[in-house]
């Protein structure tokens, strides 16, 4: 199966956000500067990642954006679908 950009970033994305955030909601800003993807491309993914239901947001100072779900449960599959 080939993966598209979106779909990768997706997931490095999401991995990114399991490993760093415990409580605290975590920027788009802080994630693409570690994963090196465009805000704006991570804007888009993470708009479709929160319609599906992986993700929640927050506003805000301190607002971001944290897993819906306990990282066990998430699937592949279900990030890759999801954009």
């Amino acid at each position: 199966m080939k993966l598209t950009s979106k779909g990768r970033y997706a997931v490095m994305a999401m991995a990114d956000l399991a490993r760093t955030s415990k409580s605290q909601p975590v920027s788009i800003t802080e994630i693409s500067l570690r994963q090196g993807i465009s805000i704006s491309f991570l804007e888009q993914i993470f708009l479709k990642l929160k319609r599906n239901n992986l993700v929640k947001s927050s506003r805000g100072p301190s607002g971001g954006y944290l897993l819906a779900l306990p990282p066990k449960e998430i699937r592949l599959s279900s990030i890759i679908y999801a954009v």
